[in-house]
């Protein structure tokens, strides 16, 4: 059990005869693992200095086993700053051979093909994320929704900047909006644009992951590494994000608010009724009531000039 956090078989075999016989003295722990006492006092050692036991001062001296929950937290948290390190010193020696490779041609654009291989390079992109994620969310997915939404909750709680726009397709599967909602009460900043077109993430503004086929299934992506395309593809991302609409407004009840993010998506009336429950009569007058107060000719711009009159705003 414990040969994953350093500690060997036979070290381990001592180590739990010592728990059903505390305070026994090296010959004592020897008979019982018939063993020989001068092998085992090196053992001994060894699980001195792991903290799984410690030897009194009695001659000859009484071995104690650490409780075995403590004993493992130690050795878990000591195995976890291992790794942590690990994977600094991997980051600095990726920067490095970045720094070397970055400007070859080869290296600027990878191919990813098959649906676990995209959501795979995804999830390790989003984990090295460290400042700040643009999404462009529009089906179909690669990953699993769930665990990708957990990730960018973590990266959120780690202080990462997430700005996201959402395409009327991403709100109207089932729970779209509310996930949406749900994203920006966790502190994305998130917009709605009735036309995005195509799914794209960038992270850190150093890669970019994006579809081949923009309506296709997901079966081939690019992901894109610092080069003039990455440049043109972030000021795509800034050029709607200009244009979109907050997702979240304020100074509207929670109704209308949901109403006027799926206004300005470009919903119908009977989408709308169909994502807040209510009858498409009763939509349609909200709308023109909405419109009318906001002297807009257009749903979309209905959502600008409710944007302009500060009823839409970042949260």
């Amino acid at each position: 059990m414990l040969e994953s956090v350093g500690v060997t078989p036979a070290d381990e075999a001592a180590y739990r005869a010592l728990l059903a016989m505390p305070g026994a003295c090296l010959t004592d722990l020897a008979h019982r693992l018939d063993r020989d006492p001068a092998e085992l006092r090196e053992t001994v050692q060894r699980l001195e200095d792991l903290g799984l036991l410690t030897s009194t001062s009695d001659a000859p001296p009484r071995l104690l086993p650490t409780r075995p929950d403590v004993a493992v937290d130690a050795l878990v948290a000591v195995r976890r700053a291992e790794l942590d390190r690990v994977r600094a010193e991997a980051r600095v020696l990726l920067t490095e051979l970045r720094a070397q490779e970055q400007h070859r041609p080869e290296n600027l654009v990878e191919v990813i093909v098959g649906q676990e291989a995209i959501a795979a390079r995804f999830a390790q992109l989003l984990n090295g994320t460290t400042s700040q994620l643009l999404v462009l969310d529009r089906p179909p997915y690669a990953a699993e929704v769930e665990q990708s939404d957990s990730t960018v909750r973590g990266l959120l709680r780690e202080g990462v900047a997430v700005r996201g726009i959402y395409s009327p397709d991403s709100l109207d599967v089932p729970g779209g909006v509310d996930e949406a909602y749900s994203a920006a009460d966790a502190g994305e900043t998130s917009r709605v644009h009735p036309q995005v077109p195509m799914k794209l993430a960038v992270f850190d503004r150093t890669a970019a992951l994006l579809p081949l086929s923009v309506d296709q299934l997901v079966d081939s992506a690019l992901v894109v590494h610092p080069c003039a395309l990455l440049d043109a593809l972030i000021e795509m991302f800034t050029l709607l994000w200009d244009q979109a609409v907050p997702m979240v407004p304020s100074g509207l009840d929670p109704l209308d608010s949901r109403l006027m993010t799926l206004l300005a998506a470009g919903f119908k009336d009977d989408a709308i009724a169909r994502q807040l429950a209510l009858s498409s009569r009763t939509v349609g007058r909200r709308v023109a009531e909405l419109m009318e107060t906001l002297g807009a000719r257009t749903r979309f711009q209905a959502g600008i000039h409710a944007q302009r009159r500060r009823l839409l705003e970042d949260g």
